[in-house]
């Protein structure tokens, strides 16, 4: 029998079994990725269902949970019929996309974050939300329309609730993981933009004040957490300014809500802009406080971003010493495999982005072969669903082979580069390849080589 508002789901719970809810959550998502879907599942996620607080599922995770349990109904997974299922609530659990990457749109961002617009009480929405789809596919490219539409109604300051509730902490933390899957498929540039108004309307619901103190700690929480990736919309799109002003907005407010997990967050990007930046010393310092922070969090992958980040910061100071010992550090804290404690936002930490950073600092170091190595791991490893993350690892593989001595190499991952970024808006991406393509001119007479530069000259 269904579960009843606000009770356990002591089914899911059951189906479960001695399963860990990150285990759990893994299974998920390999399910997910079986049938072509895209679903950002975590344990948090797994919780929320358990507890009841989600009582439907969105169409993405039914069609995995029924892949996942042939020859069961939602109800016999614990869920309410999904019209029985009014208002807000059945659209808080994060939107995926519904298909690879080449042939869909996004979901559009959840509902509960449209504080200028009234949410329908009826089964009309969905065909609302394909009307608004149709009219921004009208107005421009399917990567545009797919990565603004839902940005774009997110939040209106003007009609903000004198205090806020439970829905609006939910809404912005739908809002922060929306902008992760958006930003895994189409990269920065067509979101940064968009993605203000949410931040806006966030901050100016902290200032409302909540109904409850936990209220008040989640959307601190997730305030902060959307300060940090509207702040890399900023970094990828190549606004490092911009960047910088929203970190140190996420850090003060992990300062004043006292939360760790924030300001380890914050640390860990500002530690990453401050070396794209060259600030090679601030990079160390930085990731160092990060990993002070996280030290009582229970999350060994975090520490491993944190030493990442840090061995980076000392291949910029050319320290190959501190950092072969980072690089150590980072390998012992990855091989202790997930917890239940890692974050929600790491859910893109897995042994693709471990071999892309590591790449990167032994191009720092300067011995090219060996970051090449790991760059074509990296771009190996990554599930090709996240298409922004595919062209990161394979742009820095194409760098790597130009000044390694392999052009012809180069010039191929290069070309690889480009077709992915007929979806992808990247400034970060674009900068680096038209990097590749001016150590690759004195190879120009290279049949290949020649190719590819034609071809990047006119992209």
């Amino acid at each position: 029998m269904a579960a009843s508002p606000h009770s356990p789901n002591s089914t899911f719970r059951r189906l479960r079994g001695q399963h860990s809810p990150a285990e759990f959550a893994a299974l998920v998502r390999r399910a997910a990725k079986e049938i072509g879907e895209t679903v950002s599942c975590d344990a948090r996620y797994i919780g929320r269902v358990e507890s009841g607080e989600i009582r439907c599922p969105n169409y993405a995770y039914e069609r995995v949970f029924l892949h996942m349990f042939p020859g069961r109904a939602l109800a016999d997974l614990g869920f309410s019929p999904r019209e029985s299922v009014r208002g807000r609530s059945a659209l808080r659990e994060p939107a995926a996309p519904a298909a690879p990457f080449a042939t869909t749109v996004p979901a559009p961002l959840p509902s509960s974050l449209l504080l200028s617009v009234p949410t329908p009480r009826s089964p009309s929405r969905p065909k609302e939300s394909d009307v608004l789809r149709r009219a921004f596919m009208a107005g421009g490219s399917a990567t545009v329309a797919a990565a603004t539409l839902g940005l774009t109604l997110l939040g209106d300051t003007r009609r903000i609730p004198s205090r806020a509730g439970e829905s609006e902490a939910a809404a912005v933390e739908d809002a922060v993981r929306q902008i992760r899957l958006l930003d895994d498929r189409h990269g920065a540039d067509a979101l940064y933009r968009q993605a203000a108004e949410p931040l806006r309307a966030a901050y100016a619901l902290l200032d409302a004040g909540a109904t409850r103190q936990s209220t008040e700690d989640r959307l601190h929480a997730g305030a902060g957490e959307l300060a940090v990736s509207v702040g890399w919309l900023a970094h990828d799109s190549g606004r490092f300014d911009d960047a910088r002003s929203h970190y140190a907005e996420a850090l003060a407010t992990a300062r004043v809500s006292r939360d760790a997990g924030l300001e380890a967050h914050a640390f860990s990007n500002m530690a990453y802009l401050a070396r794209d930046c060259g600030r090679s010393r601030e990079a160390v310092r930085a990731a160092q406080a990060g990993r002070r922070a996280a030290r009582s969090l229970g999350s060994p992958r975090l520490l491993s971003l944190l030493a990442l980040r840090e061995a980076g910061g000392w291949a910029g100071l050319a320290d190959r010493k501190a950092c072969e010992e980072a690089l150590a550090l980072a390998h012992t804290e990855f091989s202790r495999g997930a917890a239940d404690a890692d974050p929600e936002w790491m859910s893109f930490f897995g042994e693709a982005e471990l071999e892309y950073l590591e790449a990167r600092c032994w191009a720092t170091l300067g011995e090219h072969a060996r970051a090449a190595r790991h760059a074509r791991r990296a771009a190996d490893l990554q599930d090709p669903h996240f298409a922004r993350n595919v062209a990161l690892y394979t742009g820095e593989l194409a760098d790597d082979l130009a000044r390694a001595g392999a052009p012809d190499e180069a010039a191929w991952a290069g070309g690889r580069v480009l077709d992915l970024l007929e979806q992808v808006q990247s400034t970060r991406i674009r900068s680096k390849l038209s990097q590749t393509a001016e150590a690759l001119v004195p190879h120009q007479r290279s049949p290949r080589v020649g190719a590819f530069l034609t071809r990047h000259a006119s992209a």
